[in-house]
This record gives C-alpha cells, sequence and structure tokens, in this order.
C-alpha cells in the first residue's frame, strides 16, 4: 500500500503537469539531445496557441519541447489575462534555450527567478512580438529591473537582453499588416535561409523600434507597412516606410544568441516563411545552424484554426493538454 503523504504527493504532482504542454522529440531529427522550454503569458496575440504550433514543429526536428502557460490556479485553465501566474518556470534550470512570448508579467519572484537564473547563465533566447515588453514587476523589488518601464536597467530585459523595449506601434494597428524583406547585406544568414525575400506577410503590424539600433544588433528582416490587412495590399506611401522598421534581428548577451522578432502572433504563424524564420531561428540560437538547410519541414502540425489577435480573446476554459 502506498503511503498517505506519497499517494498525496503523486497526486499533486498529476495535477500540476497538467498545468504545462511537453512534447517529445521525434526520434531522428538535428534537435535530438536539446531541450526547448517555450514559455506562452499575453492576452492579446495568443501566444497561448502559437507557441504549442512552433513547439510541435520543432518536436518533428528532434526538439524536446516543453510549452508553458499563465494558468488560473483555481480551475488550472489557461487564462492569458492572469498575468502573475506561469506554473513550470524550473524547466529552464536544464533547457538548452528559452523561446519567450510574454506581455507584462508581474510573475511572484519564485516563478521569475527561474527567467532571472537563465538569463544569467549564458543560455540563448528567441523573443517573439511582445517579448520586448515582457515584465511589469510592480510587486517584485528583487527584480523589478527587468519591467519594460524600467529606469533603474534602461527599458528593463527587452532593451537590455533582446535589444528593444516597447515603444509604440509604427503602424496602425489592426489596420495595416506588414510584409517582411530581408536586409540585403544579410542575404546569406542561416535565420533567413530558404525564406525568399517579400514571402513574409503577417496581419500584426510593424512595432516602432529605436533607430539607429544599438551596438552589435544586426537586423535581418524590415517590416514594410502595408495599406490593407491583404498580403495583396500596396504599401503605405510616404514616410511611415522610410526606413522601414526592423522585425527581425539578433545580437548577443552574455556570448548568448539571442533572436528577437516583433512578429509572431498565432495568426502569424498561418505563413510559412514566418514560420521557417522561427524555426530556423531556434536552430541558430542553439548553435545547430550548419544543419539549417532552408527546405527542413516547417508545415502545420494537426488542426490549427489561430483565433485574431485581440484583448479578451482567447478561448475559454481551455488546459494545456486540450491543446495537444
Amino acid at each position: 500500500m502506498i503511503p498517505n503523504l506519497t499517494l498525496l504527493t503523486l497526486l499533486a504532482t498529476s495535477l500540476l503537469a497538467t498545468d504545462w504542454l511537453t512534447l517529445p522529440a521525434a526520434k531522428s531529427g538535428p534537435g535530438n539531445g536539446k531541450r526547448i522550454v517555450l514559455v506562452s503569458g499575453d492576452d492579446e496575440y495568443r501566444s497561448e496557441q502559437a507557441l504549442p504550433q512552433l513547439a510541435k514543429i520543432l518536436a518533428k526536428h528532434g526538439f524536446d519541447c516543453t510549452v508553458l502557460f499563465a494558468i488560473d490556479p483555481d480551475d488550472h485553465t489557461i487564462k492569458p489575462e492572469r498575468n502573475d501566474n506561469i506554473p513550470g518556470l524550473e524547466a529552464l534550470d536544464r533547457a538548452d534555450l528559452m523561446v519567450l512570448f510574454t506581455r507584462l508579467r508581474n510573475l511572484p519572484d519564485a516563478q521569475m527567478k527561474h527567467i532571472v537564473d537563465y538569463v544569467a547563465s549564458g543560455r540563448p533566447i528567441v523573443g517573439i512580438r511582445t517579448a520586448t515588453h515582457a515584465f511589469d514587476l510592480k510587486s517584485s523589488p528583487t527584480y523589478a529591473r527587468y519591467s519594460s518601464t524600467s529606469k533603474e536597467w534602461d527599458g528593463g530585459f527587452g532593451r537590455q537582453v533582446l535589444g528593444e523595449t516597447w515603444v509604440a506601434h509604427h503602424g496602425k494597428h489592426g489596420v495595416q499588416s506588414t510584409r517582411g524583406f530581408n536586409a540585403e547585406i544579410r542575404a546569406e544568414h542561416p535565420i533567413t535561409r530558404g525564406i525568399a525575400t517579400g514571402s513574409i506577410w503577417v496581419p500584426t503590424d510593424v512595432y516602432k523600434v529605436r533607430l539607429p539600433l544599438q551596438d552589435g544588433i544586426t537586423p535581418l528582416v524590415y517590416g514594410q507597412v502595408l495599406e490593407g490587412m491583404s498580403p495583396t495590399s500596396k504599401p503605405v506611401a510616404g514616410a511611415v516606410n522610410d526606413p522601414m522598421m526592423p522585425v527581425a534581428w539578433t545580437r548577443t548577451y552574455k556570448n548568448a544568441r539571442i533572436f528577437t522578432t516583433t512578429m509572431g502572433s498565432a495568426q502569424d504563424m498561418l505563413n510559412e516563411s514566418l514560420r521557417r524564420l522561427l524555426v530556423n531561428a531556434c536552430y541558430w540560437a542553439a548553435g545547430l545552424e550548419e544543419r539549417i538547410d532552408g527546405h527542413a519541414d516547417v508545415g502545420l502540425v494537426g488542426t490549427y484554426e489561430p483565433l485574431p489577435f485581440k484583448f479578451g480573446g482567447a478561448a475559454k476554459g481551455l488546459k494545456p493538454l486540450d491543446l495537444r
């Protein structure tokens, strides 16, 4: 017979395990032996849909993937507007790569410590869309400098680690979409391998960044603001596209490889070239750039019906295992 205490421990562990999604790697693939932890938690761009889909694609390439979510502790459902709880962040302690797609999270110190320790360790990071303003730590004097509005650490985690914090919408949000053009001087970069310039189209708008970029940042893709929300929309005339804003770039932080893109909503993931950009970025960040051939399978896995980006637009009552 199992002792009562042990039984309670097993039950608690089983319950907590439902708070995140684990996707075992394919038996063979370039990513075998590499662990990726994908951290979702934004209340607008449906990272809770985008990151499970990205993880499923990466698992086909041999990566072990764990997806974390903003969770309501009362019923263990995914609740993106809950900004103070992302269970499972201890998975970062053994991760080879963190993919971060959060927005203004106010995490408790016990959870935030795993992120801070990961960053301090000098391991690679892929930051998506609102990761530039990933944290708003109003309740944490310990890690407050990670907040996007930090004055102590100018721009917080976003600017100091990823390369930029939140500045403004450059295109008109929800009205003007984005076409991505490869930076000509970086046309041969491994991350853009297999991606024809102009083939990236996403319905999210271009984010403004401060120019010139900080020293050490290499732009890979520039975002052209389009008049409408269609791939056939014309570019907006005038100064908004002169110059175009970088929408994907690389840098290093503590010798770690960093890739940041201000694209990446769940709807953006419908674009094959955007998916390839993200998969290539994960390869590169994990030190596997020699395995990027530009032709690898980045097809969608399973049924994928992303919801439109908007506040309050998340599906209700879903648990992580429902997304498997």
